[in-house]
């Protein structure tokens, strides 16, 4: 059976089934030996990825443009609002419009959630969610995915915990969101009180019937689950600073908490005092094995919807 890929636009990790996941894992392991250097590819030579990045990243835009040159193809963009025209008081429509004249596919980062979206519906070109507000961060998930796969063989069947900030951490509210979709799952939330895993996220994963336990501490799920999925309590999303040292700090992951364990400890990064650096040089660190596999994952997502909708 020919696997298809059925989205034009990677803007929420809600808008996949099963299926499409499945073709981007499955599209990012052939793709593995270009991105580690071993074989040159030129099937994106001609082709411009437009990198919109209104908020500040590091990983994810430096990944980008990567896998776009990986593959052949060029990147031109921004890497803050202030290095673009809407400093200027451009708006994001007009600023989209000009970027979808130069590109052929559109990489998009923003405080604010929706921002994506609503590019999306102004341009005829397809448009991939880097990361808005605390809401989504699909490509991270799908290569949270594809680490776990090459980690297990499989997904389904995994005992996951989330830890850390769940109440603004899109990059765990997507994920949860895509492990509903897979088999026999366990999901543990692990926060203090103040950042739980937001309501809705809940609500969506009692949707689809997915068992999930939430706990204030991790030693009790230590030693039954299979990923420890670390997050950073995240300053820039506290509104009042106070509360933001209340809880910095509440989690750290050591060695000490790990050791004797059958698990992995993976981390989207980056991280601050979260993870202890004895960690590092462990068998558990996949978090830099983890970093290193956006850049087969976010190939194969430039190369499918670039093949898949030319302009």
């Amino acid at each position: 059976m020919i696997k298809i890929f059925k989205l034009k636009n990677i803007l929420s990790i809600k808008d996949f089934d099963r299926d499409d996941i499945e073709y981007i894992l499955d599209e990012a392991s052939k793709l593995e030996n270009i991105a580690q250097s071993k074989e040159i590819c030129e099937e994106l030579k001609g082709k411009i990825l437009g990198c919109m990045f209104f908020e500040p990243s590091t990983r994810t835009r430096l990944s980008f443009e990567t896998s776009m040159k990986r593959l052949g193809g060029e990147c031109i963009g921004f890497s803050s609002s202030g290095s673009s025209s809407v400093s200027k008081g451009e708006s994001i429509a007009d600023t989209a419009k000009m970027f979808e004249a130069y590109s052929d596919v559109l990489v998009i980062r923003h405080e604010i959630e929706g921002v994506s979206k609503f590019i999306s519906d102004v341009v005829d070109v397809p448009v991939i969610n880097a990361g808005d507000g605390s809401s989504q961060h699909p490509t991270q998930t799908l290569l949270d995915l594809y680490t776990i796969k090459k980690e297990f063989g499989h997904i389904d069947g995994i005992k996951i915990a989330l830890i850390g900030d769940l109440k603004y951490g899109r990059t765990v509210h997507s994920l949860a969101n895509a492990l509903g979709l897979f088999d026999n799952v366990e999901l543990y939330f692990v926060a203090p009180d103040e950042l739980k895993m937001p309501q809705e996220v809940l609500h969506d994963l009692d949707e689809m019937n997915m068992k999930y336990i939430q706990l204030e501490n991790v030693e009790p799920i230590i030693n039954d689950i299979d990923v420890l999925y670390v997050t950073r309590i995240q300053r820039e999303r506290f509104v009042d600073y106070d509360e933001y040292l209340k809880i910095k700090g509440a989690y750290v992951i050591n060695k000490k908490l790990v050791e004797g364990k059958d698990l992995i400890v993976m981390h989207p990064l980056p991280r601050i005092d979260e993870i202890s650096n004895d960690i590092d040089n462990t068998k558990y660190n996949k978090y830099f094995t983890q970093a290193f596999n956006a850049v087969p994952v976010r190939m194969a997502i430039l190369k499918t919807l670039i093949k898949n909708n030319p302009k």
